[in-house]
């Protein structure tokens, strides 16, 4: 947690590995799942303060293949607010697309919208990095892995990446991935009774090889589910948001941008998680009723599989990271854990 952009509580504990033989260090790096689209998202927020991209804009004035299958007239905002209706490929992909980033984005081009573009809305949850980050890689010439290395993790000196080297694989926690215990709900058991028929889809074509402690997994430049970090690295660079954009001489986003990545633009059912309303910003969660982010309703952020979250709250001043490599499961968005932790900082305050 940072306060005013300053470090102000620093916890960790638990095993980085599956058997408990190698303790969680301070410098220990962990799978962040989708709490990375909030990296992703202040790629192109700094695009946008930087004039070189057009929210309103159509997305094909900067990818031009992008308007296959009537998607022409689809904005950028569109892509960022999970309502563009691309939030799977139908078409069976090979199990290694994930880590092929042309054969992605070649594929979400060609893909023809969901639903109505614009009228609803639901989570992209892994195509969003691909549709976002090939704005990035059309506008600047670099992955938006390295993009967020060079722009804004490398700056902050966050240890966060889209996209891990091998050097820091010694450092990076395994991911014990538990199966709801007997009584508790399951998220994809729910969604492959309730939802429609694309929506497991949109989690599972396709279904990476090697599992999430691979070296191909970390490897790759994933940006809705793959980023690599802790939760210092979250709460300082969610610090910098909440501290008007600039944190010890660092630029990240200015306030215009902070305020417009934070306004609500959908909210209600989602179209591919139809157990739980959702409500977005551009590029970020922004609180519910049944999930709040805090006591101010502006704070914003984004959480991941599993519960890790990181948020910033302008109006508190906080920024704030939890990670975990124990997974939780049950029908929620922000995980138990993270919202515990989440309200002991409120109330300390």
């Amino acid at each position: 947690m940072t306060f005013e952009g300053r470090p102000v509580v620093d916890l960790w504990a638990g095993h980085a590995d599956l058997e408990r033989t190698r303790a969680w260090r301070q410098d220990t790096i962990v799978n962040l799942f989708s709490t990375t689209k909030g990296m992703a998202a202040i790629c192109a927020h700094r695009l946008v303060d930087q004039g070189k991209l057009d929210l309103d804009a159509p997305v094909a004035r900067y990818w031009p293949e992008f308007a296959q299958a009537d998607k022409g007239a689809i904005p950028v905002r569109w892509l960022l607010d999970h309502s563009a209706g691309l939030a799977a490929v139908i078409d069976p992909l090979p199990p290694t697309a994930l880590y092929e980033w042309d054969v992605m984005a070649r594929a979400l081009a060609a893909q023809a919208p969901l639903w109505d573009p614009g009228r609803e809305h639901g989570y992209h949850a892994i195509t969003y990095g691909y549709l976002v980050g090939e704005l990035v890689r059309r506008i600047t010439g670099q992955s938006v892995g390295r993009y967020f290395r060079d722009e804004v993790a490398g700056p902050l000196g966050a240890e966060l990446w889209i996209g891990t080297p091998p050097d820091f694989d010694a450092r990076t926690a395994d991911l014990l991935m538990e199966g709801p215990k007997p009584g508790e709900q399951n998220m994809f058991a729910e969604i492959i009774a309730k939802a429609k028929p694309y929506a497991l889809k949109a989690f599972m074509n396709p279904i990476p090889t090697g599992g999430f402690n691979s070296r191909v997994w970390r490897g790759a430049e994933i940006p809705a589910a793959n980023g690599t970090g802790n939760a210092r690295a979250l709460a300082r660079i969610y610090g910098a948001l909440a501290c008007g954009g600039t944190l010890d001489g660092v630029d990240v986003l200015s306030p215009e941008a902070i305020d417009r990545a934070r306004t609500e633009q959908r909210s209600g059912p989602d179209n591919v998680i139809p157990i739980l309303d959702t409500k977005f910003g551009l590029g970020f969660q922004v609180g519910t009723a049944a999930e709040p982010i805090g006591p101010n309703p502006r704070a914003f952020g984004h959480s991941g599989m599993g519960g890790s979250l990181g948020f910033a709250d302008p109006e508190a001043r906080v920024g704030f990271g939890y990670a975990m490599n124990r997974m939780e499961s049950g029908l929620f968005l922000i995980g138990p854990r993270a919202t515990a932790l989440m309200n002991a900082v409120f109330a300390s305050l």
